[in-house]
């Protein structure tokens, strides 16, 4: 059992999302820097998509009630296990009464932790993710508050300490690949020229539906406006006043703004970790050229946790 001494700004579970369910208007969740979820769950010896939480720009303290495991990885945030000092990117053994503090964090703005077992909360339209605006899943479609309580699945906490090789520092700028279209052709070549050439600061508008820059203005060629269709995770938006706006995790499922281009996947991780006054720079590649690199990212990510025994199935409802 968890018990949240204090939720911070933004807490939530989530799990690897719920599919299926964008076309009723609810979109899918899950988290926003995949990569660094998956590992806190390898690094405790879960399936991937086992419940864990998503702390936006500070994390929890809270307390467990019996011996277990935790991973914290994602944004660069000090990690305190009983005033401690504790090390990101590997697993933490944790006694019964143990207190855990995720801070601020230096670099990137989403961190994830992981227990061992996962959380058990109930299931909503076959995910436990957090959509906070349509408050469904996780705990009553909320945040974490002081004095909630989370129950973990009953699981021996792994006995090996294993290790992943955390991401490179973001205090650089960021250059982000993207797939040109589906309206590229709205835009004037001037307009996809300044959009491929320039600069782009993350504003503080940053959150789990979309990111938003500010940068050179983006020319449209025929207008900004477009009957509604479907949206993509990575969609990149330009509406009239030519900033783009790249939609995530808990996008609107339909858009009527013109999108320029498709942020790859394999690179949303890395946009989102861009704190706001941090700059992003865009290089387009090709479908095949993306699938490629796409193939190459997800092998890459197998190697990256050394230690971590290959976890049984749970099942899930």
């Amino acid at each position: 059992m968890i018990r949240v001494l204090d939720g911070g700004p933004l807490t939530t579970v989530q799990d690897l999302g719920r599919a299926g369910h964008l076309r009723y208007g609810i979109p899918p969740s899950g988290p926003v820097d995949r990569d660094a979820f998956v590992i806190a769950n390898r690094l405790c010896g879960n399936e991937d998509g086992a419940a864990g939480l998503e702390c936006t720009y500070m994390g929890p303290r809270f307390s467990v009630e019996r011996a277990c495991a935790v991973a914290v990885t994602g944004a660069q945030a000090p990690v305190t296990v009983n005033g401690q000092p504790a090390d990101r990117w590997t697993t933490i053994p944790l006694a019964a009464g143990d207190q855990v503090r995720v801070g601020v964090p230096r670099v990137g703005v989403f961190t994830y932790i992981a227990f061992s077992g996962g959380l058990d909360v109930p299931v909503v339209l076959g995910s436990r993710s957090t959509y906070v605006r349509g408050r469904l899943g996780g705990v009553e479609g909320r945040g974490l508050r002081k004095d909630d309580v989370l129950q973990l699945f009953d699981r021996p906490a792994p006995q090996a300490r294993a290790v992943a090789t955390p991401p490179p520092d973001t205090e650089a700028e960021t250059v982000v690949r993207v797939v040109l279209g589906p309206q590229a052709d709205r835009f004037t070549e001037d307009g996809v020229r300044t959009f491929l050439e320039s600069t782009y600061e993350m504003l503080p508008q940053l959150d789990r539906m979309g990111a938003r820059l500010k940068g050179p203005r983006i020319a449209h060629a025929q207008g900004h406006d477009i009957i509604s269709d479907g949206t993509a995770l990575g969609s990149v938006q330009v509406p009239g006043d030519g900033s783009p706006i790249v939609l995530l995790v808990d996008r609107q499922s339909t858009g009527g703004y013109t999108k320029l281009a498709t942020v790859c996947s394999f690179d949303i991780g890395r946009l989102v970790q861009v704190k706001p006054g941090r700059t992003v720079r865009f290089t387009a590649v090709s479908v095949a050229e993306a699938h490629r690199l796409g193939a190459a990212h997800r092998t890459s990510l197998d190697t990256r946790v050394v230690g971590r025994g290959q976890p049984e199935r749970q099942e899930r409802p």
